[in-house]
């Protein structure tokens, strides 16, 4: 090599490093699923607003819920969002897998907001968190604000969770605002400090992200899929986007255990002529 060209290269060899420190020193948020944070590089960024796309049974919720949980036991307060299922049944479907909320929801470290009832029934009246119109998304983003600082007041935690399920609910019936209600949301949410999961619905056959333009405002888009292959089905993940640190850009192998999502890291699902092919 060249001296000529070796002063040439010298700059970009310079700027290549600040950018490698730079990504060596973003504070992550370890989702605490079994082979997530393998592919991730170590986590999702702290702050990012990260979209949990996928169709139907392919584990979104799961995914979800096993993130708040993971961080309460790394001592991180979170908070669910309950659009689309009354608080009661996902308090029921997270204790089935052992993630008993109760304990640390009278300890001040999880909430669990009830924008499914309108506040109708006796359930819901023991909600504390409560959006009385569902379909009002500044009412929403206020119960929000006042759940983030409640299970902060007390404490500086380090990180705290954020779980909405599912975003698309805010506009199923309006599409075309699906970009400015993320947009609304990443707001608050990337404000207020948080590390946040929105998870977006898409059709059996759709192959997008849940909304139009809602790929360009979230910051990372995680993409659940559930295919049938040889004769059954099969689960697979793929990180289409995560602005902040680099990450697998392979298509992996998934599975729901009795304690949750497992992750094959080390495993790649493949398109051949003949089919899907796992390595």
């Amino acid at each position: 090599m060249t001296l000529k060209f070796k002063n040439i290269l010298n700059p970009y060899i310079a700027i290549l490093k600040v950018l490698l420190w730079v990504c060596s020193m973003v504070e992550r948020v370890r989702t605490g699923i079994p082979g997530m944070d393998e592919i991730l590089n170590g986590g999702i960024p702290k702050r990012n607003v990260v979209l949990l796309s996928g169709g139907p049974g392919t584990g979104k919720s799961i995914f979800g819920q096993q993130y708040l949980w993971n961080g309460l036991q790394m001592g991180e307060p979170g908070i669910f969002v309950a659009l689309e299922e009354h608080p009661v049944q996902v308090r029921i479907n997270m204790s089935q897998f052992g993630w008993d909320v109760r304990k640390y929801e009278e300890e001040g470290l999880f909430a669990m907001v009830d924008a499914f009832t309108g506040g109708i029934g006796e359930a819901a009246k023991r909600e504390r968190y409560v959006v009385r119109d569902p379909t009002d998304v500044g009412l929403l983003i206020d119960v929000i604000k006042e759940a983030i600082r409640d299970v902060s007041s007390e404490r500086r935690p380090r990180n705290i969770r954020v779980v909405i399920d599912s975003v698309s609910t805010l506009y199923l019936t309006k599409p075309s605002v699906a970009r400015n209600i993320v947009m609304q949301l990443k707001r608050v949410l990337s404000g207020m400090g948080t590390t946040s999961i929105l998870v977006s619905q898409v059709s059996v056959t759709e192959r997008g992200f849940g909304g139009p333009g809602v790929e360009h405002a979230a910051d990372g888009i995680i993409r659940l899929d559930l295919d049938e292959i040889g004769g059954e089905l099969k689960r697979s993940l793929i990180i289409w986007k995560m602005r902040g640190t680099k990450h697998s850009m392979r298509r992996h192998p998934f599975e729901i255990t009795d304690k949750g999502i497992i992750v094959y890291h080390d495993k790649v699902l493949k398109v051949t002529k003949s089919g899907w092919h796992e390595e």
